[in-house]
Formats: C-alpha cells, structure tokens, sequence
C-alpha cells in the first residue's frame, strides 16, 4: 500500500463525503478512529466525542459556542469557554471531578407549569413567573438561596399600631430577637404613622402592608431590609384600601389577606418580595372570616384561620379552600407563625362552636393545626395573660415566630381597662403555658409583625 505525507505548511482536503480514516467502512462521514489533533476543528450534525471505558481523560476543553446534545466518557476536567446551550433532552454522563465555565452557563427556564415535566432529584431551572433559580429535591421545588447570612437571623419586628391616648397612630418599628429575652429595641419608622397594618418577611426583606391613619385607610406596601436597622421605604400599592388584615409568605411570595375597606373584604393580593411593584390579585378568601386571620405557611402552602381554616398554594393563584375548623367561632386571631409543618395562633374574643367551650370567652387559648392535613384544630397550651375586648371581639395584638418559638406582643386588656407592652414566648414543639419574653417599647394594640426566619421559608 503506498504511504502518503503530508508535511508542514501544505494543505489536505479529502473531496468526497465518504471517506474514512483507519477504515474500511466507505459509508461513514469522516470516521477517525484514534486520537484527532486539529486546529480548527468543526464538528457538522450528530457527533459523538467518546472517551475508553475506565481511562481518565486529564482534560476536555472546548471553544465558543458549543450545543451539547450528549457526551459519555470520564473526564477528569472540564473547561468550556463560551457560551453552553444544553437542551432539553440532553445529557452529559460523566464522573466530572470539576467543571470550570469561564463566561456563561444558561439553564432550562420555563414557568411555574412547566416545571412539572422535570422531576429528576437535583434538577435546576430558572423559573420565570418568579425570577429565581429553582431545584428539584425528589419531593419539591426549593429556591436556590441567594443571600448572605449575616449572623442577624431570628430578627422579629414589631411594627406601628394604636396607643390608648393622642397621638393613638404610632409610626415606630422596634425588634426583637426571638430566641433570645429581653424588651424591644428600636429599629426605626414606618412611612406613615399606621395602625391595623399586616407584615410578612423572607430572609431578607420585611413587608408592612395597608393601614389605618388619621387621615384615613391606607394601600400602602413598605419594606425594610431585616438585618439592618432603618426607615421603612415605598414598595408599591396593594389592590385595594385596607385595614386589619393578615398576612403570610415563602421566600419569594408574599401573600396579604383579607381586611376591611371599612367594609370587610375578603380579597387575597400578592407580590414578589424581592421586587418592588404594586400587589396583583391573588384570589378570594373563601370561608375564613376575613378580618385579622391567623396564618402560618409551609413552604409551598398558606394557612389562615378564623372560625374556618382555609388554605391556598402559595405559587399559585386562586380562591382559597376549607380543610378545617378553629376551635372558637370568632375573629381576629393573631397568627403566631410556624415551624413549617404546623401552624399556630392565639387568643380572640369568640365562641365555642367548634370547641368544648360552654360560653363565649376571651381566650388565651394558644392552637394550630398541622399545614399539610388540616382537620380541627388541637390546643397546645395558653398565653400568659388575657388581652381583647368584648366591646368590639378582638384580640388587639401581634404574633409571629421563628421555626421553633413564637412570640406575641401588646395588645388591649381590658381588667384593668389598658393597653399593654407585654411580650409572651411559646416552644411551638411543645405543649404549656406561654412565659414573659420581655416588654415592647410601648403600650400598644392593632399592631404587626414578622420574622425573618419563620418556617414557610423556603419553595416556591
């Protein structure tokens, strides 16, 4: 057989279609079969860049812009310079020990719905109905965290409200930390001065939203950034002017409830917490009373109650549904928060329709129900002292949590006829009576507050 060579500098073109190298297959495009040493290599249609079955391969770099339909082989590094485009049906089987992008690297995206055609346990995505990166975790859809945890976390804030005397709406915003005891520290204004509002947090940011003012009911949404101290800054308008509402979230959602107009409302707005921007219409309250509910979330699932527990898919939108009864008939129970799996609130002027009580009473009653299951809810335990009116049947005080204790603050006692500044703490796994946590600033009912730690975070 003759030899050809080809030396430096000259060119070599092989002008048919079919031609093989170390071949004898004449129907192949181009096989080579051995290592291939090029320049500018450019690979046309289906290729396949195989590696031996149990060799390492030190290194596979590759340049520009590069579509990876599949790849099988052990690569001990991979470096990919350019931009990556990985399809939906691709994949890259391989025991990488580093994969080194030096520009960009582009993820499936998709909305909320189409998410469900890829449950493959450590899936990512970027979801666009929310802006955030998303993974699968073989049971559900998790935000990949994107903040830095500054050492603040637990941070609960206590937000505005209504002295007994002039001047009755209060501006301030004070903080606690709640695994911790002691009296609320001041941590700065609200952009109004506001009573009846509803709060709501994620990891980082704290939401105030609606109000009641002197000059009258507010669509207000402000925010502050939880780790630090600082004035409340404009976030946008909820759908409607309102009042005495409630309020829950995830991590990315923030869900806000109900209230009066003066009138009662029972419309459910939403917003992403990490935008600014004015609240879209979520759904309608369907058979929880719609003034003051208590609420706590899940991850993926919101809770409110009064008289009836109601639930809704925090991602989603829509009406939300019955799955269960409080033990009291009343309304305005302040939520106490979560753990994540179970829901807890507190207190209320109400009667006993779903409950052992024989007459209608001013309870101290501390209860929840567990997220996922509903049903009726269980009583855990009571507050320290008993805060509401019968004059207007309301609790008149404040509750929020971490993922293990909840507090509640201020609100009105009417033997003696006074407001207080008490802070009551509760361990949300166990059962017992609520102790003294410390005092708020001042004597103060139709507050809010939230935390920056609850056990919705987390999902989508």
């Amino acid at each position: 057989m003759a030899k050809v060579r080809i030396g430096f500098g000259t060119e070599f073109s092989i002008g048919s279609e079919l031609s093989g190298i170390g071949t004898d297959n004449s129907t192949n495009t181009k096989q080579v079969l051995g290592n291939i040493h090029a320049t500018d290599l450019k690979a046309v249609g289906v290729s396949t860049l195989a590696t031996y079955q149990g060799f390492l391969n030190k290194e596979a770099k590759l340049s520009n812009n590069i579509d990876i339909n599949s790849q099988a082989g052990t690569l001990g590094e991979i470096i990919i310079e350019g931009d990556v485009t990985v399809s939906s049906g691709s994949t890259i089987c391989s025991s990488v020990d580093e994969l080194t992008l030096t520009n960009s690297f582009s993820l499936p995206t998709g909305n909320t719905d189409s998410r469900i055609h890829c449950k493959t346990a450590g899936s990512m995505r970027f979801n666009e109905d929310f802006g955030t990166l998303e993974f699968y975790t073989g049971d559900e859809w998790r935000v990949v965290n994107s903040f830095v945890d500054t050492g603040n976390r637990g941070r609960a804030l206590h937000v505005g409200g209504q002295l007994r005397n002039s001047p009755y709406y209060q501006q301030d915003i004070s903080y606690i930390n709640v695994q911790s005891r002691g009296n609320a520290v001041n941590f700065g204004d609200q952009t109004g001065a506001y009573a009846d509002t509803a709060s709501l947090a994620n990891e980082l940011r704290g939401i105030i939203a609606m109000g009641n003012a002197s000059s009258g009911v507010k669509n207000d949404i402000q925010y502050v950034t939880m780790a630090s101290e600082g004035d409340a800054i404009d976030f946008g308008d909820l759908t409607q002017q309102r009042f005495r509402g409630a309020a829950t979230s995830n991590s990315t959602r923030g869900i806000v409830i109900g209230g009066r107009t003066p009138s009662t409302t029972n419309v459910i707005d939403y917003m992403q917490i990490m935008t600014l921007g004015n609240a879209l219409d979520f759904g309608d309250l369907g058979t929880a009373d719609t003034r003051g509910c208590g609420t706590g979330s899940s991850p993926t699932r919101a809770v409110m109650a009064n008289k009836f527990i109601d639930f809704v898919t925090i991602a989603s939108t829509g009406n939300s549904v019955e799955f269960g009864k409080d033990l009291f008939a009343g309304n305005y129970h302040p939520g106490g928060g979560s753990t994540g799996t179970r829901a807890m609130w507190a207190g209320g002027y109400c009667g006993p329709a779903y409950s052992p009580y024989t007459a209608i009473v001013k309870t101290t009653s501390i209860r929840g129900i567990n997220i996922e299951s509903g049903g009726v809810a269980v009583e855990y335990g009571n507050l320290a002292t008993t805060r509401g009116s019968t004059g207007a049947s309301h609790t008149y005080f404040t509750g929020t949590s971490d993922k293990t204790r909840a507090v509640w603050m201020g609100g009105y006692q009417q033997d003696p006829n006074q407001h207080v500044n008490n802070i009551d703490y509760f361990q949300m796994n166990s059962t017992g009576n609520a102790l003294d946590f410390g005092d708020l600033m001042k004597e103060v009912a139709l507050n809010s507050s939230c935390c920056d730690s609850h056990g919705g975070l987390g999902g989508i």
